[in-house]
């Protein structure tokens, strides 16, 4: 993190200035779609949504990154002691762990309410054990503590222009979207560590099951059953999508070229995935460096526009369409 931001968030003392920096790290280290526009931001606000993202990361990697040779017992050991440590942080807005101490500052100086990291430790300690879910309504229950408590978490952060309860539907629903488009992207790799996100319901009104998906990954052969599954999934996620739009509008200004920019991202990767024929069992859908640069590119003309008007300038007016996203285009251009 450069010293810049940390000047401009006011954050003044070496130790808490290191450890924003840690969380940085790990946030371009494991978000790179959102790292990306997080620099979009008011540089005062970066260092937040670092601190943010980088307990999340952290928490992630404890549960997941551990590799198969961490048995179960030992990620809840990590995981215990990690809510411990939290606990003890959000109540003394200081902790010795780094990341700790970077989100129990960022807590305490945008008013984040401390039921949302709760609610995420939850949902991390879920992943221990759960390995597939029923039905769609029970994966959304898993997703409120796991990524809609994210967009919660953001909103102090990035300010509305409207009353904050009314925005956070919205945000609870993008972070929602996020991790849906996430879960259709690594269906493969979740996959490989016993986890399937795609609800057994929606799998077996295409005659597709998680016996099927393992062979199909194992074989690198496709199924019209799975196709069609993933389809369905992707439709049910562009859904998601158009319930988040909105909430686009009810940001700060400054903060818009940011979300929007991870909005069009994201959605960027639904489109791979479907035009890359739904293969997400056999590689990673991504999307290509030259449409990341396009996008980040008007990313940064809105900044400069939200900018000159924050200022008091006439700035030029943004009409530019959402092209990469035309489901829901209209409601965020």
């Amino acid at each position: 993190m450069t010293d810049r931001e940390l000047d401009a968030a006011g954050v003044g003392d070496p130790v808490l200035r290191e450890a924003y920096r840690r969380c940085r790290v790990l946030n371009a280290r494991h978000g790179r779609t959102y790292f990306l526009a997080t620099r979009l931001l008011p540089v005062e606000r970066r260092p937040a949504v670092h601190a943010l993202y980088g307990f999340a990361r952290w928490a992630d990697d404890i549960v997941d990154a551990l590799g198969t040779g961490a048995d179960t017992a030992r990620r809840d050991a990590e995981l215990s002691a990690l809510e411990r440590e939290l606990a003890k942080g959000l109540r003394d807005g200081d902790s010795t762990e780094p990341v700790v101490r970077a989100l129990a500052d960022t807590a305490r100086r945008h008013g984040i309410d401390h039921a949302h990291f709760a609610d995420f430790m939850a949902a991390m300690r879920a992943d221990l054990v759960v390995t597939d879910y029923a039905d769609y309504a029970e994966l959304r229950r898993y997703m409120h503590g796991s990524a809609a408590v994210i967009g919660l978490q953001m909103l102090p952060v990035l300010g509305t222009v409207v009353p904050r309860a009314a925005a956070e539907p919205h945000a609870a629903a993008l972070g929602v979207a996020f991790q849906l488009t996430n879960f259709l992207r690594d269906v493969g790799e979740d996959l490989d560590r016993g986890r399937v996100y795609l609800p057994a319901d929606l799998l077996a009104a295409h005659g597709a099951d998680r016996a099927l998906l393992r062979w199909s990954r194992d074989t690198g052969r496709h199924d019209r059953r799975v196709t069609s599954a993933l389809r369905e999934f992707e439709a049910l996620t562009r859904g998601v999508y158009r319930e988040a739009a909105p909430g686009l509008a009810m940001l700060e200004p400054v903060s818009r070229p940011c979300i929007r920019t991870a909005f069009v991202l994201y959605g960027g990767i639904l489109d791979a995935v479907a035009q890359g024929g739904w293969s997400v069992l056999h590689r990673r859908a991504v999307v290509p460096r030259r449409r990341r640069a396009v996008v980040a590119a008007d990313g940064l003309a809105r900044v400069v526009t939200a900018r000159l008007r924050a200022r008091g300038g006439d700035g030029p007016p943004d009409v530019r369409p959402l092209d990469p996203y035309p489901a829901v285009s209209e409601e965020v251009a």
